[in-house]
């Protein structure tokens, strides 16, 4: 380990959240020792008020922004107007308002959203620009994008040093599990799990199955967001992913598997696919600042079955447990 990290005041948006949490334990593996985590009942980071005060109490000289409004493709289609707009301006004030605060380092955290709907596979950081977005997310990837074109015309005009990583679908233990905000893979292990528990004789999945995706195991994410903030000062945006594509339908047999759910997959085709296909070129991250994802996709799928059902035994035993 080198000396980058002691002594230095990092500053996470989102550091309790899902890859939040994450991101402050590899942080701490990486001996930072002076990390500020503000929380959103302390600072509400869509004011230029909060976002004053939470610089003004970190005094952070790295900021990583983390802090996102996001959720799957329901939420997305629900709540567009809100994800854009909680997005674009929590980034937009944050990184004023570092820059203005003398920050020596801006770390943003765009999304595989930004990238067109029909770009070719593997998603190069070149394509970013080649088309608009799939719909359904369409607001909230541009909300993260407009993050790109700030940073790197704050790095043109001021100086300012600010990198931009773009981190695939993530998945691991401690995800969010709620049904109407979940991801693929937790909303599909929540299925086959309570389907198993409750005698369920199917469970319904969204689409025809045939999109592809790409999944980061979330402690490699955090490993790559911190190879990046440490070794990276370029205005070039950067994937972090494996490489590697999965279609859901083939995503949904290995988690029913793995849940030892034994029931009927009902595909409703009049559910959106979303992205036809999403897998990046991760050649940038590896020979930038030696970033290579190294969890086993199954391995990691494992863990986060069991990590759930550990979840759901100890709310069914414990009186004083909350909801999932």
């Amino acid at each position: 380990m080198g000396d980058f990290w002691p002594g230095r005041r990092v500053m996470v948006t989102g550091g309790g959240g899902f890859l939040g949490k994450a991101l402050v334990r590899r942080l701490t593996e990486s001996r930072a020792d002076k990390i500020f985590v503000p929380r959103s009942h302390d600072y509400d980071l869509r004011t230029n008020d909060g976002v004053r005060r939470a610089l003004d109490d970190g005094r952070p000289q790295l900021v990583i922004h983390l802090a996102a409004v996001v959720g799957g493709i329901g939420a997305n289609r629900e709540n567009p107007g809100r994800f854009f707009y909680e997005n674009a301006i929590m980034g937009i004030q944050l990184m004023e308002q570092a820059r203005l605060s003398g920050v020596e380092k801006f770390v943003t955290i765009g999304t595989v959203c930004s990238y067109p709907k029909f770009t070719a596979v593997p998603f190069r950081e070149e394509d970013l620009w080649n088309g608009y977005p799939e719909e359904t997310n369409a607001p909230y990837g541009l909300a993260k994008k407009m993050l790109l074109v700030q940073g790197q015309a704050y790095r043109h005009q001021y100086g300012f040093n600010v990198i931009h990583l773009i981190p695939v679908n993530l998945y691991g233990p401690g995800d969010n599990f709620d049904p109407a905000s979940s991801h693929v893979i937790p909303a599909l292990i929540r299925k086959a799990v309570d389907a198993r528990e409750a005698g369920e004789p199917s469970i319904e999945v969204w689409g025809t199955g045939a999109a592809s995706r790409e999944f980061l195991y979330v402690d490699d994410a955090a490993e790559g967001i911190v190879s990046g903030a440490e070794r990276y000062d370029k205005g070039d945006p950067v994937n972090l992913g494996v490489g590697a594509e999965i279609t859901i339908r083939e995503l949904t047999e290995l988690i029913v598997k793995e849940s030892r759910y034994s029931g009927e997959l009902r595909w409703d085709a009049t559910k959106p696919d979303g992205q036809p296909r999403r897998s990046l070129d991760t050649h940038r991250a590896s020979v930038s600042f030696g970033f290579v994802a190294h969890t086993p996709f199954q391995v990691g799928l494992k863990r986060t079955v069991r990590w759930y059902e550990s979840l759901r035994e100890t709310s069914i035993t414990s009186p004083q447990s909350g909801r999932l």
